[in-house]
Formats: structure tokens, C-alpha cells, sequence
């Protein structure tokens, strides 16, 4: 039995985790983290029949209250690397499915898991379909040493790029740098226009209503083009089975991986 505790378990992903978390037979939904939910029962916020599942406004109170073994973290980027690192220091095994940390935070990260002897799973995006996507761009980055990034999603999400972009920023700069055929000294008007650079990989971030969350790589060549694209619908339901088997992963290395791939047998 995993005994399990959530930040963000009232959220939009984080209540159909803890859905799914309630209803799996080897895993146990110990406690949660909502600051507006506050010494309330997630059982009954979310209907979970009699359920007694307490929520905590911070991750430090919780740690000196409630056993478990595996945290997961659907929060902000500040408020993510806050838990992450108290619950490593606590020996505890952490799922990271926050967006927008950086490649700075999982050095970080990495090295608290390492002095702790305990593991952190950092998943940008939980989906199936994204964990494809992901594997095909970097075959493809292998052929073509031209491409970029864009992610799409709806106006009011607060991390750009998206922690999705970021990671495939990273995983692609590993296989190749993308060739520069314009260095920035030469362009001729607005630089930033050319999205921003991550780890040599151009990122465009579009935010506008109608978008839920998109992205794709596109490649190019003469005479040829390749797109990979990711499409999103409105519910949460396609990441709950890959947050599953991450929390059920988390505890089979030390240290931090990144990309739910890295636990999956291809």
C-alpha cells in the first residue's frame, strides 16, 4: 500500500488525481495541501464517499502530522520547489507534475534527492500522447538539426513557456543544438520576437482563449518540414493514469529523472 499526499488536490488536475489515487486498491490517499481549503475534508469537497482526508495549508505542518510515502505536487513553481525539498529532506519520495521550474530548481532538486537517498519523478505532462511525442521529436532530432518549439495554451496560465515545452526544450538540446542560421547580433528588429532561448532551443509561447494546452516541434529541411504536435482536451482525465504509474515508479531509482518515459518500458 502507497500511502499518498497531494498539493494541489483540489486543483484541476490534482482533484482527478485524488479520484484516482481513492479508488486504486494499492494506494492509499493519506492527506493534501490547499491553502483556501484549509483544515476542511477533501472527502467531502470532492465526494469521496465517508473519506477522511485532512487538508494542511503548508507542506511543513503536514510533514509533522501525516505518514505517507510519496508526495505529488500540482502547486506553482515556488510553492512546488518548497515541497519538493522539505519532503526530500524528510526521506519522503516526491512526483513533480508542476510546470515551470527550471533547469536551475532540478539541479537542485537532484542534488537534495541524492543527500537524501530518495527520488523525485519530474513529469512535465503526464499524457500518453505527450510521452510519444516526446520520443519522436528526439528521433527526429537525431536527422534534422533544425527545429523549434511552440506551446499553446489558454490566456490565463501564469508559467511560459509551459513546464511541457521547457522539458522538451531540454530533451532535444541533449540529442543536438539546433542550428543557427540568424545569430541574434544580426537580426533586424524586434529580437524577442524569435521566442526565447532555452538550453539553444528557440520557444514560442502563444497564450489566447479557446486554447487548452498544445504543443508541438517542428522541423525542417530544404524543400521539407516535419511537424509533431501534441492536442489537449478540457478534462484532466488522460493524466490521472500516468500520474498512477508515476507514483507507483518513484520509489525503483535514487536521485531525480525526468520524463515519465524514463520509467516506461519501450
Amino acid at each position: 500500500m502507497i500511502k499518498v499526499f497531494i498539493a494541489g488536490a483540489t486543483g484541476w488536475a490534482g482533484s482527478e488525481l485524488s479520484k484516482g489515487v481513492y479508488k486504486k486498491e494499492d494506494m492509499k490517499l493519506v492527506g493534501a495541501l490547499s491553502r483556501k481549503n484549509k483544515g476542511k475534508n477533501l472527502g467531502e469537497i470532492l465526494s469521496l464517499e465517508n473519506a477522511e482526508i485532512p487538508i494542511y495549508d503548508d507542506i511543513d505542518n503536514a510533514l509533522s502530522e501525516v505518514d505517507f510515502d510519496v508526495l505529488v505536487d500540482y502547486t506553482k513553481p515556488d510553492v512546488c520547489k518548497k515541497n519538493t525539498i522539505s519532503a526530500l529532506k524528510k526521506g519522503k519520495r516526491v512526483v513533480i507534475g508542476t510546470s515551470g521550474l527550471t533547469a536551475e530548481d532540478y539541479s537542485e532538486i537532484a542534488t537534495i534527492a541524492e543527500e537524501n537517498n530518495s527520488s523525485v519523478l519530474a513529469v512535465g505532462n503526464f499524457s500518453l500522447t505527450v510521452v510519444l511525442l516526446q520520443k519522436f521529436s528526439e528521433m527526429a532530432a537525431q536527422y534534422i538539426p533544425n527545429f523549434e518549439i511552440i506551446d499553446y495554451a489558454h490566456e490565463d496560465k501564469i508559467d511560459s513557456p509551459s513546464g511541457t515545452a521547457r522539458e522538451l526544450a531540454h530533451r532535444l538540446s541533449q540529442v543536438q543544438k539546433p542550428t543557427v542560421h540568424i545569430s541574434n547580433d544580426e537580426l533586424v528588429g524586434e529580437k524577442d520576437s524569435r521566442g526565447a532561448n532555452l538550453e539553444g532551443v528557440q520557444v514560442h509561447s502563444i497564450r489566447l482563449p479557446g486554447h487548452v494546452i498544445s504543443i508541438e516541434t517542428i522541423f525542417g529541411l530544404k524543400d521539407e518540414k516535419l511537424t509533431i504536435r501534441h492536442d489537449s482536451g478540457s478534462s484532466a482525465e488522460p493524466y490521472v493514469k500516468g500520474a498512477l504509474l508515476a507514483i507507483e515508479k518513484v520509489g525503483t531509482f535514487t536521485g531525480l529523472q525526468r520524463g515519465l518515459d524514463t520509467v516506461m518500458d519501450f
